[in-house]
């Protein structure tokens, strides 16, 4: 896939663009040039013999500043400089899903996932192309035609925004590549592959401010920290916290159509081992593999650091093509952390005034405008679509106040804050209770109410408040010991070990708990509310405290692990038999 796509110009611009200025300064890979006269910020410009791809990203008189996304080891000053005329695009097409690619989505893979093994890769590969019953005038977001993908996936090819006029011509069914053009719109050629900024929000129709919860299958973000669709979220964590699991859980379970999964920075051996994970999972939906419906950009430590800063806004800019298609579409970007860095480096090398932490004064509005992408929305087209962006974040020893986690915490809608304590101890997702939070949930629990859950508001504040009076109460006992506290907290401690053990703490690797559905996380939160009801009504009636500490209650740990994701009987069933349990002692 190629990444520039020329636009249809006049011979005067092509004549003048194609008059080569010349590199004067180089550092590292950030370059000043001369001689381009009529460019403009976010240019993109071909530097040296190779052709190497950068942005102009600074003008001072007469020279431009160039950032290169490439290894620009070779380059010397005088070699020729180029100008393109226009930005930093990326194509968008049939044969992104199951593709590998850099921060400019430039392929990385020779052979799509897509093919089946054993099956040679063409070097021009082929669909085939349904077009729509259209004709007349035809407006941007109009349906144009189809292609197939993978197993069933259908890749609608709309019209381009701001192409509109009479249809002059579509191109019949049959076979089409990706050099072809598939129609002709007021003199405007439209082809399989659109080119489009990838610094460029796509434009809407309008933003949707209510919108259903994206569902993750996972117990403590459903029920305690839930995210929007076209909602931001952000994972800040350690080293060993589970930031990768978590997100590889969200990416198989979560009710999204297409997944865009943004290496950014990462160690070379760790993209290998997510790209080796997301070709083994197994796609819920399909039965197949999961990286049929996923996307994958992948700029790891060793690659540019100039293409890591663009990783972002491609990734970004992808998932909004295909939102543009009537999808739900999610990002998982990982991580954001290297993404500031290389701003960071940029700034530096161009002498940037510095701000917190050597980070560049305008992060925060890099930031702000990176989370801005995401929503929910009606199309061009008149579908309800959107794009979720879950970003984690990995703060330098855990720091949760550095400017990056900080200005993350600002703009975003949920925080999922992972605690070393609960990933030492071996509680997965480590998502703790402290510092996590959600302002979607207020929506959220209107929402449910009119979906026919009136009680999920309810359920989840009650958990809340389980938790946060646990931790206050065990920070008591530390000091006095748990034996000096009256029976009635003591019982309090023991319902939010149940609700920590039994509801949040979910395994990976197990068939039965991997995923739950709503119906068995309500029962399971119910389950436990349960018990602590039967607790309290026990010491009121004046059983030792003592005698319930000493009860075997693993049947209730048990019940999140027995059974099937959307058995909601089984929790209560287990209820039952700890109630006649205690009911025995009174």
């Amino acid at each position: 896939m190629a990444l520039i796509v020329e636009p249809v110009r006049t011979a005067a611009h092509r004549l003048e663009r194609a008059r080569p200025g010349q590199l004067t300064r180089i550092n590292g890979p950030v370059v000043e040039v001369e001689g381009l006269p009529g460019i403009s910020i976010f240019d993109l410009v071909e530097v040296g013999h190779s052709r190497l791809p950068g942005e102009v990203t600074a003008l001072r008189g007469e020279i431009g500043v160039v950032q290169v996304y490439d290894y620009a080891g070779r380059l010397r000053p005088g070699d020729p400089v180029v100008s393109q005329g226009m930005p930093l695009c990326a194509n968008l097409g049939p044969g992104l899903l199951g593709g590998v690619f850099d921060g400019v989505l430039q392929p990385l893979l020779e052979r799509p996932v897509m093919l089946e093994p054993g099956v040679p890769s063409p070097a021009i590969r082929t669909w085939d192309f349904a077009p729509a019953p259209v004709g007349g005038r035809v407006v941007p977001g109009q349906l144009l035609g189809t292609v197939i993908e993978g197993v069933g996936f259908e890749h609608r090819l709309l019209v381009p925004p701001g192409v509109e006029g009479s249809l002059e011509w579509i191109r019949p069914a049959g076979a089409v590549s990706s050099t072809d053009i598939v129609a002709r719109i007021a003199g405007v050629e439209v082809g399989l592959l659109q080119p489009w900024p990838v610094r460029r929000p796509r434009p809407v129709r309008r933003r949707i401010h209510r919108a259903p919860p994206l569902v993750t299958g996972q117990r403590v973000v459903d029920l305690l920290y839930p995210i929007a669709r076209g909602s931001t979220c952000g994972v800040p964590g350690g080293f060993g916290t589970g930031k990768t699991v978590l997100l590889q859980q969200i990416a198989k379970w979560c009710e999204a159509d297409v997944i865009v999964y943004v290496g950014c920075g990462e160690r070379g051996n760790e993209m290998a081992e997510v790209l080796r994970e997301f070709s083994e999972l197994e796609d819920p939906r399909t039965g197949r593999r999961l990286m049929e419906r996923t996307v994958v950009i992948a700029n790891t430590s060793n690659m540019p650091v100039m293409a890591r800063e663009a990783s972002i806004h491609t990734g970004v800019t992808v998932a909004e093509y295909f939102r543009d298609m009537g999808y739900e579409a999610i990002v998982i970007a990982d991580s954001t952390s290297r993404w500031a860095e290389a701003m960071r480096e940029f700034a530096s090398r161009t002498g940037e005034l510095p701000a917190e932490e050597g980070y560049p004064a305008s992060l925060a509005s890099a930031m702000a405008a990176f989370y801005e992408r995401a929503g929910r929305v009606e199309t061009l087209a008149g579908a309800e679509a959107s794009v979720t962006i879950i970003a984690s974040v990995s703060p330098p020893g855990g720091d949760m106040t550095e400017p990056v986690t900080a200005h993350t915490t600002r703009f975003i809608r949920s925080l999922w804050s992972l605690d070393r304590d609960l990933a030492y101890a071996r509680h997965y997702p480590a998502i703790g209770w402290r510092d996590s939070f959600s302002r979607d949930a207020e929506t959220l629990a209107t929402w449910q109410r009119e979906h026919g859950d009136p009680q999920w508001g309810a359920r989840r504040t009650r958990a809340l408040t389980i938790l946060s009076e646990a931790d206050r109460l065990e920070s008591i006992a530390q000091l006095i010991g748990a034996a000096a506290l009256p029976d009635r907290e003591r019982a309090v401690i023991i319902a939010a070990r149940l609700l920590r053990e039994a509801v949040l703490q979910q395994s990976a690797t197990s068939e039965a708990d991997s995923h739950c559905a709503p119906p068995r996380q309500a029962a399971l939160l119910e389950m436990v509310f349960g018990a602590d009801d039967m607790f309290r009504e026990a010491v009121a009636r004046g059983v030792s405290i003592s005698r319930l500490e000493e009860q075997d209650y693993s049947v209730l740990l048990r019940a999140r692990e027995e059974g099937v994701a959307d058995d909601a009987r089984g929790p209560l069933d287990a209820l039952e038999r700890v109630r006649s349990l205690v009911e025995a002692m009174t």
